[in-house]
């Protein structure tokens, strides 16, 4: 299994202090009490069971969070701590996340060696069981080179992720991270449409999960699944009824 990466933001004034943790088999006695694993992280996602060039999910909040401290988050990205040149952190996701006193917001963050995390706010006010279509995809004609997109919008120009091309598998999942404290903080995320593209520029088919990762008494529950040869559908915002696509939900315990 391989390392994932997890939110590390600047939020305005309010610091989500998060590093890259590995996601092991689950150890945590709870999902909300301090010590959990990496200082306070519960998961409830997915690691595809192959490569690929990219990844995308309709993702939504299915319940409204409550976030004593730290954060949560719904996500869908690439790449992960030590998975860059020379063991580096590179990493490129998007997703929705919920802070303390703030309204969730969807975001993009970029990891590349040697730089500290970026984090880019494409939405605020984002409303319980209000979805977007987000992913993450490597551009056709520049191996590399990647995209992060927000309901078929280019939200990002071309990241560079050295020796990124075909070597990662993508992930789902949802994410809390109390601070280290004994904070419980509660989320649900609905992940429709969740799928793997198997060529650069966008061959869609529908996300095989391969890991699955929990802490505590999370809950990762498949809503609808799909082989991944079952179809192909090439555009981030075509729609192919004739494919039925991957789908889950994640909660906390």
């Amino acid at each position: 299994m391989q390392a994932r990466p997890l939110l590390a933001a600047l939020v305005g004034g309010l610091t989500l202090a998060a590093l890259v943790g590995a996601a092991t088999n689950a150890d945590a006695e709870r999902a909300c009490v301090s010590g959990t694993r990496d200082g306070g992280y519960a998961y409830a996602g997915q690691q595809a069971s192959h490569r690929g060039h990219g990844v995308r999910a309709t993702i939504a909040l299915s319940r409204t969070p409550n976030v004593e401290a730290g954060h949560v988050a719904g996500w869908v990205g690439v790449g992960g701590p030590g998975q860059g040149p020379n063991g580096e952190d590179e990493w490129l996701q998007a997703g929705i996340a919920s802070l303390p006193g703030m309204d969730p917001l969807v975001y993009v963050e970029i990891a590349r060696p040697g730089t500290a995390p970026e984090f880019v706010t494409v939405a605020e006010g984002v409303a319980t069981r209000e979805s977007h279509d987000l992913a993450v995809l490597e551009i056709s004609r520049r191996p590399g080179w990647w995209r992060a997109w927000v309901d078929g919008r280019a939200v990002t120009e071309p990241v560079r992720l050295r020796g990124s091309s075909g070597r990662w598998a993508p992930i789902a999942t949802a994410e809390s991270w109390n601070a280290g404290t004994a904070a419980c903080n509660s989320f649900g995320f609905r992940f429709e449409r969740v799928s793997v593209s198997y060529g650069r520029g966008g061959s869609w088919r529908p996300f095989v999960p391969e890991h699955r990762f929990l802490d505590g008494a999370n809950v990762v529950r498949d809503l609808a699944s799909a082989q991944p040869r079952a179809g192909v559908y090439r555009s981030l915002t075509g729609r192919t009824d004739a494919i039925l696509p991957y789908a889950f939900l994640a909660t906390s315990g």
